[in-house]
């Protein structure tokens, strides 16, 4: 080689060996996701009750985002709108997705997330992140086919560890790695944990974009660590609503201790990550989010569990042609809404709190413009970005309206919308419009006064004003209900 056209070479090779600027400065994104975690099982909420000291940690050092929602209370239906910014009616996806070991499974009626979607995933594999999931997918069974078309490394994972329906035991678990499904000895929680321990350190040089799903706090609660139990073991928990009618108070302590103690372990989890990225030095440009997939009541309203809540009075109100006397499906506020946080070293200013109301349809966007890729032009997105929140920017125009859509066709039959405003609430089922609500959040956050048979004038000119809006919104989905089509 010519002495002289060496510097020239080694200026290629250097170029070639290192990447750019701009892409080391692409941040890693961790995306943590708990299931049925409500909005005041979170010690940065101020709720007595809960012991989340790494939950809080990230508040502090974060932005934590006081009125997120999401758009569907239930497992399957929110996380596709998480995954794909859009309703999960679009998808055709209405109530959870049942295991084939689950007796509501139906072979003949397989659903599952389109593989012609594109996730947000998707967008930053084309991106160059190297991206992966752990814990929990539910969105689609993958083990009685041989095209896999549900499996989530067809949705923009390179690489997948857990569970392959929505749920499992808190311990000794069955769960997929490297396409082998087996047993694994342990609490659930612990294990995926040391998989996204492992996913971290295997791909530190980054960029990387990891999904970690967790099980918990989704029941069954127990067992859990001996140090996750011992907050609650002495605890006389504080209930929401104590003098609800004919409310069974034993049982709601109890199950709330279990709850926060499975809440606990996700927690001291956390902890385990950060912990992490401090050790591996990348904790600088890891973006840390963490919400949940949707809410969850105990003892508010007199009812326990999501969107397709359960009565724990002493009693239970009677059945009707829909529903049966077990459950009071609904779309309250403790089931819609969801812990949020978001740190972001030199970014974020820590301790922020965003009051303004946002919905998990607004993760897709506000990820993609994290790592600095571009949205799919092809690809209806419903989100917004929040990164002007995010970084405190000046945002005059925020619409804090909300639209939320349950169709409940598990257990029970219940087609469920409703609009919201920082002022009022109308919820309508319009399989059962017997069931349909006002509230009046400003004054009632606790939705404990219906006000749908009101005769002033005033109320009932907000409640078609709220119709209206609530019609539009459905249109624009092309929401099938809207025309008296009650899918199943």
């Amino acid at each position: 080689m010519d002495n002289k056209n060496l510097p020239l070479v080694l200026f290629f090779l250097l170029l070639v060996s290192f990447p750019s600027t701009a892409q080391q400065a692409r941040p890693n994104i961790l995306f943590i996701y708990t299931d049925d975690q409500a909005p005041w099982a979170l010690g940065a909420s101020g709720d007595p009750n809960a012991h989340t000291p790494n939950m809080d940690r990230l508040a502090a050092e974060g932005a934590y985002l006081k009125n997120a929602f999401v758009t569907t209370p239930v497992c399957s239906p929110s996380r596709v709108s998480l995954m794909t910014s859009q309703y999960a009616e679009e998808y055709g996806i209405l109530d959870f997705i049942p295991h084939p070991n689950h007796r509501l499974y139906d072979p003949e009626n397989d659903k599952g997330l389109d593989p012609e979607s594109i996730t947000f995933a998707e967008v930053l594999q084309e991106a160059g992140y190297t991206t992966g999931l752990v814990g929990k997918w539910h969105l689609g069974d993958w083990t009685q086919t041989d095209d896999k078309k549900y499996h989530p490394t067809n949705h923009g994972f390179d690489y997948f560890m857990g569970l392959t329906g929505g749920g499992t035991t808190p311990d000794n678990p069955v769960l997929e790695k490297d396409g082998v499904v087996r047993e694994f000895e342990g609490l659930t929680t612990d294990i995926l944990t040391d998989h996204a321990i492992e996913f971290i350190e295997n791909n530190a040089q980054g960029p990387f974009l990891l999904n970690l799903h967790y099980r918990a706090p989704h029941g069954r609660w127990l067992p859990v660590a001996e140090e996750d139990w011992a907050p609650y073991a002495d605890m006389d928990p504080h209930l929401p609503n104590p003098a609800y009618p004919d409310l069974d108070v034993e049982k709601a302590k109890r199950k709330m201790r279990e709850y926060l103690a499975s809440t606990s372990g996700v927690d001291r989890n956390i902890g385990r990550i950060l912990d992490l990225l401090e050790e591996l030095e990348i904790s600088g440009n890891t973006i840390v989010i963490f919400t949940s997939d949707h809410g969850y009541n105990m003892g508010h309203n007199g009812i326990e569990h999501k969107g397709n809540g359960i009565w724990i009075t002493k009693t239970l109100p009677p059945a009707t042609e829909h529903i049966a006397a077990k459950y009071r499906p609904n779309l309250y506020d403790n089931s819609l809404k969801v812990p949020a946080i978001v740190r972001w070293p030199g970014v974020i200013e820590p301790g922020a709190t965003i009051e303004q109301t946002t919905s998990n349809l607004d993760w897709y966007p506000t990820i993609v413009e994290m790592a600095g890729a571009e949205l799919p032009k092809e690809e209806t997105i419903r989100g917004r970005s929040l990164l002007p929140l995010l970084k405190g920017e000046d945002v005059e125009v925020w619409n804090n309206d909300f639209f939320a859509e349950y169709s409940m066709v598990n257990y029970c039959e219940a087609y469920m919308r409703c609009y919201r405003t920082t002022e009022w609430k109308l919820v309508k089922d319009f399989l059962n419009p017997e069931r349909d609500e006002l509230y009046h959040i400003a004054r009632d956050p606790e939705e404990n006064i219906n006000l749908i048979q009101d005769c002033r004038a005033e109320v009932k000119a907000i409640i078609k004003q709220l119709e209206e809006k609530l019609t539009a919104r459905m249109a624009e989905i092309n929401d099938p209900v809207l025309k008296g089509v009650f899918l199943k």
